[in-house]
Order: C-alpha cells, then structure tokens, then sequence
C-alpha cells in the first residue's frame, strides 16, 4: 500500500527515509509482511538518488524491521515488534458543546454478546434470508444503476420508493405515491431531517414518557425544548401536551417500549389537538409488521386529512438494522425542504443496497419473509408469556400487546424483589435484560426482547432469567 514520507530540507535524506519507516513499522502502520516498494521505484517518487533509499533499506535489515527476497522483494519482518495502536493528539483544549458532552455512549456501542439476550430492538441475524440477499444485490451492482452525474436523488432510488409506498399502502394502509417517499439510512436519520426542517431553538416537542430516548436526544441536540408527556393503556395522554407545543413524536401502533396500541378515540383527538394548535405528529412505526393477533389499527397517517403527520417507518426489525434502510413520508408542503436537508447531510444513500431492496419487495420475498419470521417471533413470544404466567406471576405482569419484538412486564403489585437486583442477578448467569425504567416513566418492571433467543434455547435462557429472579427475591425485600 502506499506509505506517505515526507522529505523537506536537503540534509540526511537517507536516515529521515529510514525513521519514518521505522515508525511505520512500530506504529502498525505497515504491517508484518507487507511488501515495500523497490528501491528505485521509491527514490524516484521521492526524487532522490536510489542509493539514498538503499541505505535507509539496508539499516532497517541490519536492525531486524525488513527481511529481503531475491526476486521477490523487501518486506516488513515478521518478527518486527509493533505497538497496538497510533492514536491522533488528545486535544486536551478541544470540547464539545455542553449537551454533547452530557450524553452517555452511543446505542450498540456497548453490546456485548451475553449467552442469552433479551435485549430489545433487534432482530434474529439468523432469520435474515441471506442467500437471496446476496443474487440481489450482485444484480443490483450493474451499470445501468450508476447515475450519469454521479450522484443520484436525495430523496432515494424511484424504483424502491415506489416499491415502499406499494408495500406500506398494502400492509399498514399508508396513503402514499412514490413521490411522497423519501428513503433514509433508518428511523433515526428520518427523525434527525424532520428536526432539521421544523425545529428551531426552542421549540417545543412533545415525546412520550416511557419512550425511546434516541429521540428526545436527537430533538434536544437540535435545540428543542423537549418535554415528557405520560402514556396510560389508551397511548399518549393528549390532555397533558403543553400549550405552545410544535411536535409531537408517538409510536401509536406499537407503543415503545410498553406495546399498548393507541386507541381510535386517543388518535383522533390527537389528530384534532394537531389542527387546533397548528402542529405536527411524527408517528414512528417501527416494529408492528409483525403482527399476533387481532387486526391492527389504521395508522394515524391514514386518518389524517390535514398534512399533519409524518410517517416514519425502518427496515432494521424486519430485516437487519446494518442495512440502514428507512423511510419517511411526508406532505407535499415538507418535502422540497426534506430533499435539501437529505442532500446537504450525506446526499443520498446506497443505491445498491436500495436496489436490491427494491427488487426484494417486488419479487413478493419482503411480506413472504415477514410471514415467516412472524411465526418465528410467535413462537418465542408464547413462551415468555407462558414463564410469566407459569413461573413468575408473583413477581412479573404482562402489558397486553400484539404486535412486535418485545413484551413489558412491569412488577406486579406485591413483588418483593427490586428491577435492578434481578438485572444484576440475570447478568450473572449469563443473561441480558432490560429495566423498564430505562425508558423513563415511574413504573418499574423489566422489557424482554426475544429476537435474539431463538426457539431452540429460548427456554433455557427463561429458565436462567427465572434463577435471577428468585436470586434477586432472596437478596432484597425491599419492593421497586
């Protein structure tokens, strides 16, 4: 690979040549094996006489750093001592901005792979359809797909934005054209382009409490003045948003993290607070392809009639979150602003992964694949419901929910054990949970995700959280 050296001055080139070489080599820059380039091939790109990079070569032999071949070349010695890493200057006198340096790390920056993992937001890598995927993508990758200006549309590839308004039209009774997609690099990319386009310093935003922090990050890193407003099992309380209010994020389908759907009542009087108070819902519809039972709710995007709601909708549940792909539909009012904020933050996505996508809906392999995960995830979930009911209805509830990759089980009303406690206790037999207080609200319990956990060990891991439980009750009388 080629190594940057630097030679300003005129004065002991050969011995500049052989310490930045040398440092190459300690630092891991040039690694163990790696071929250097032939002595007069060097000095010529150096402007040098070969001789000079011929000392520098024949002093890091001496010393054990390269190894020369006859006919084959110089290389970096296998046996060179290197360090682990090079790392840039610390920048002690550089800072972020306050609300930057208050965050706590990044979402997945953490994850470690416990034996049994509960944790939410993910789903199983191993039901991905990974062979199809791939004579996808290899036809995706043609010439034709390349645009002639080398950049393609903000707003994503027609093909698959009609595909997603056919999809979404279809399955969740979205009101929508090709021309009202634009397709983003997940959920959170769509959040962070709406709060680009409508927040200013200031503005209020209403999000809900237990919710998905992610979000009120992302409106609070752009200025929002954002505030908590309370879920009951009807959804989002819309008698307790603030006067002044300008956004309005909610996951009604599904509620995140405590699965109640948001009644009809519930959405339509959020619908006409909306109008009233001259506001604009996000409604995130993150997971609720997968279905259980009953039949869902409209969206509150099809029942509004005033433009008010932006759509939001990921392929990281139904597919994999490292593809990257989402999408957001908008009113025509939005979207000029939408496609300029998409263009001046990362221009447009990938057009092959958005290709194949395309192709993967229109061949009918997206809902076929739905389908089957759906029975998949069913499975698993009928077990944790089972455990509850069977093994810890003393000290877990179930929140009633038919639809996506999580169930909440808050503590029940005389549980004597505290959620911290059975956290700990699980993590020590080697399963990961989550504590609902994570997600905000006052009621204590744990959320339990099952896209990790598969059928064949799922009861294993249940048998290992209940041993935490039961450890937690033994350690602590005292009730969360």
């Amino acid at each position: 690979m080629p190594f940057h050296i630097s030679l300003d001055g005129h004065t002991d080139l050969a011995a500049r040549i052989y310490r930045q070489l040398r440092d190459g080599i300690l630092d891991g820059r040039l690694r163990s094996g790696e071929r250097l380039p032939p002595t007069r091939e060097l000095a010529r790109e150096l402007d040098v006489s070969r001789n000079t990079v011929a000392v520098a070569y024949e002093r890091l032999t001496s010393e054990g750093f390269l190894s020369s071949h006859v006919g084959r070349g110089t290389f970096v010695s296998a046996d060179s001592v290197t360090r682990a890493d090079r790392s840039a200057p610390a920048g002690a006198g550089v800072r972020p901005s306050a609300h930057w340096r208050s965050l706590p790390p990044p979402l997945g920056a953490d994850r470690s792979a416990p034996a049994f993992d509960f944790r939410v937001g993910v789903p199983d890598p191993a039901l991905f359809p990974l062979q199809t995927w791939r004579r996808l993508v290899s036809q995706a990758l043609r010439p034709s797909l390349l645009p002639p200006s080398g950049y393609a549309d903000p707003a994503g590839l027609e093909a698959l934005r009609v595909a997603i308004a056919r999809h979404i039209g279809a399955a969740r009774s979205v009101r929508a054209g090709g021309e009202d997609v634009l397709v983003t690099q997940g959920a959170q990319q769509a959040l962070d382009l709406i709060g680009r386009v409508l927040i200013e310093p200031g503005t209020r935003v209403a999000v809900e409490d237990p919710g998905y922090p992610p979000a009120a990050r992302l409106f609070t890193a752009l200025g929002a003045r954002v505030e908590k407003v309370p879920v009951d099992d009807e959804g989002l309380d819309v008698t307790a948003l603030a006067r002044g209010t300008r956004l309005v994020y909610t996951t009604p389908s599904h509620q995140f993290p405590l699965g109640t759907p948001m009644s009809l009542s519930r959405r339509t009087a959020l619908l006409a607070w909306a109008e009233r108070n001259d506001a604009v819902i996000v409604e995130d519809d993150y997971d609720s392809e997968y279905r259980f039972s009953d039949r869902p709710l409209e969206p509150l995007q099809s029942l509004d009639r005033d433009g008010r709601v932006l759509y939001v909708g990921s392929f990281s549940k139904t597919l994999l979150p490292l593809l990257r792909l989402g999408f957001l539909v908008a009113p025509a009012s939005l979207r000029p602003a939408l496609r300029q904020a998409k263009q001046l933050m990362d221009w447009h996505g990938d057009l092959v992964t958005q290709a194949a996508l395309a192709s993967f809906i229109d061949e009918g392999l997206l809902a076929r694949h739905v389908r089957k995960a759906t029975r998949e995830y069913s499975a698993r979930r009928d077990r944790i419901l089972a455990f509850v009911r069977d093994e810890v209805r003393d000290v877990l509830e179930i929140v009633p929910s038919s639809a996506g990759l999580h169930l909440c089980a808050p503590l029940a009303p005389h549980a004597t054990v505290t959620v911290d406690g059975v956290v700990a206790e699980a993590a020590r037999t080697g399963v990961a949970v989550e504590s609902l207080s994570t997600y905000g609200g006052t009621r204590g319990g744990l959320v339990i995700g099952y896209g990790l956990v598969g059928s064949d060990r799922i009861d294993e891991g249940l048998a290992r959280l209940g041993e935490g439980i039961s450890s937690a009750g033994m350690s602590s009388p005292a009730l969360s």
